[in-house]
């Protein structure tokens, strides 16, 4: 059979999402049609690229290298079709969360001044690339480690470092304090976004860790098990300038590292306004 640009992007769909449910979903496919392209693809290749055996999809170490593989082709063949087809279109910052924290609006601003021809969409996508891998943007602004895993081809500046903020609720008796140390948490619930978050238990002193952890997928509820009072949160500064909530303080951790903040695009460039956009972001945060 012929393998086709939709069985690429299904499968990296597949890859992104971890679940075929959402994928067909982002695909606008019906799930037994996104299987059956699947199984096309592996049938093709002679391997298994997914492993089906557990309630949760995993790409084997054959899905692995195809991924990064089918990830370039993709690339490759848009970019060859028409390099100059995003003229005019709008060009996508990705983030996971907090996009450029309190520098994003002076960066909206500014852009629309110096660009008023090519619109600026920043996107807050909830994956660990931040839409990199998918395609679904031109630039990403990452946090924590420093590159997108598993995403081929793909540049990495460093923008800024932000300092590392704890999250309580206005009603907890930490709430009153002025600054808060990672052991001043350790006792409490830690909410942790183990999709996107930059927080992992190893920043805490070995022994030192709390010992509860609320998982959650995203911001949203990231924030809102700290409102209810279920758990507190390490976050960094852009999250305080992005989400201020009055039922919410940020306090500074005074024995936290600061967060890497990198902007991430893939080569070749998929928008001719990517070096404007990454001159202009480094401008921002240096003024």
């Amino acid at each position: 059979m012929t393998i086709e640009l939709r069985h690429l992007r299904g499968f990296l769909a597949i890859a992104e999402e971890g679940n075929l449910t959402r994928a067909a979903a982002r695909l606008h496919l019906t799930q037994p049609a996104l299987s059956r392209t699947l199984q096309q693809l592996e049938a093709h290749l002679g391997v298994r690229l997914v492993d089906r055996s557990t309630h949760h999809l995993a790409l084997t170490p054959a899905g692995h290298e195809f991924r990064r593989n089918a990830a370039a082709a993709i690339a490759a063949v848009e970019h060859a079709l028409d390099p100059h087809r995003s003229r005019g279109l709008p060009i996508r910052l990705g983030h996971a969360w907090s996009a450029l924290g309190a520098y994003t609006t002076t960066l909206q601003r500014r852009w629309k001044r110096a660009h008023p021809e090519t619109v600026l969409e920043v996107l807050r996508l909830d994956e660990r690339s931040a839409g990199l891998a998918s395609g679904a943007v031109d630039v990403a602004v990452l946090r924590g480690p420093a590159g997108a895993p598993g995403v081929p081809g793909v540049t990495v500046a460093h923008l800024m470092r932000e300092a590392r903020l704890a999250a309580v609720a206005d009603d907890s008796p930490l709430a009153g304090r002025v600054t808060l140390t990672l052991a001043d948490l350790a006792s409490q619930p830690l909410a942790l976004n183990t999709v996107t978050g930059s927080t992992t238990l190893s920043l805490w002193p070995a022994g030192g860790a709390p010992s509860q952890v609320v998982p959650v997928k995203n911001t949203d509820d990231w924030l809102a098990v700290i409102i209810a009072g279920d758990a507190v949160g390490v976050t960094a500064a852009g999250t305080a300038a992005m989400h201020p909530n009055p039922a919410v303080r940020y306090l500074p951790l005074t024995d936290a590292p600061p967060v890497d903040v990198v902007l991430a695009w893939r080569e070749p460039v998929t928008h001719p306004a990517v070096p404007d956009l990454l001159r202009l972001a480094h401008d921002v945060v240096r003024r």
